[in-house]
């Protein structure tokens, strides 16, 4: 395929919808869903999709029902059990975007097993953004090269700071930030194998926002947005907007 595009980011919206339509449960929904991402990682693999990014959890959605947050960590437990040997399979490596450490034990050590178990592999990079909301992934990043910047190359900052009130070379600590050492100190970044920003965002629903998603990875990339909730997504529906993205004339602000 012409253009295919590299980094495919997801926001996957309309579970809670799909269910109240089809009178389920709200969990049901979320069960779906994860169906849904099972076969568009495998649709996105065989494509030869290099980089595969989903929404699958915001810093925000603490704020729904202990009973559909228990209830989506244990889906997503269930889908790493059944799914790692496939995984691995397919070749596709699986990283985490976001602060996984506070999520029930259960699931980050199922979480852990299947990062490890996948870290050799060389084919699709699956990131699950996990706990994740890009502001707080910004303020992380400048945070860690402040942190980074305070001991000044094996000084103590303080010394750094009076060295440079004196006169002295302060240019360590109060060097601007540049656009490279931030992206290199998001979840994209080095830690995760400086991960490309992505080309194509898409998302289901019907809604058209970026809900705190990726905000500095983004900056240039196409959208498609589509009325499917997310459970009905199909690998059909995939492969023709990856199609469209392939006749689309990317310009980077520039003119042509």
């Amino acid at each position: 395929m012409d253009k295919l595009p590299t980094h495919v980011a997801i926001i996957m919206d309309g579970n809670g919808r799909w269910a109240k339509i089809n009178n389920l449960p709200r969990l049901a929904g979320h069960n779906a869903g994860m169906l849904a991402m099972k076969e568009i990682v495998r649709c996105a693999s065989d494509m030869g999709i290099k980089f595969l990014t989903v929404y699958a959890f915001s810093t925000e959605n603490w704020k729904r029902s202990m009973e559909e947050v228990s209830g989506i960590f244990g889906l997503l437990v269930k889908y790493v059990a059944s799914e790692l040997e496939e995984l691995s399979k397919e070749n596709v490596r699986v990283k985490v975007f976001g602060d996984y450490s506070v999520i029930p034990e259960k699931a980050k050590a199922s979480l852990d097993k299947t990062l490890k178990d996948t870290e050799g592999n060389t084919g699709m990079q699956f990131n699950i953004a996990l706990n994740y909301g890009s502001r707080a992934e910004i303020l992380r990043a400048v945070n860690e090269i402040m942190a980074e910047r305070a001991n000044c190359g094996g000084k103590e900052c303080g010394a750094a700071l009076e060295e440079a009130a004196e006169g002295g070379n302060g240019d360590i600590i109060f060097a601007p930030i540049t656009e490279e050492e931030l992206s290199a100190h998001l979840y994209s970044g080095d830690e995760n194998g400086n991960v490309p920003d992505p080309d194509l965002v898409i998302r289901t629903s019907g809604e058209e926002r970026i809900s705190n998603f990726m905000l500095w990875q983004i900056a240039y990339s196409e959208f498609a947005f589509t009325d499917t909730l997310w459970p009905d997504f199909t690998q059909k529906e995939f492969t023709e907007i990856i199609e469209n993205y392939g006749n689309r004339e990317r310009r980077f602000g520039g003119r042509k």
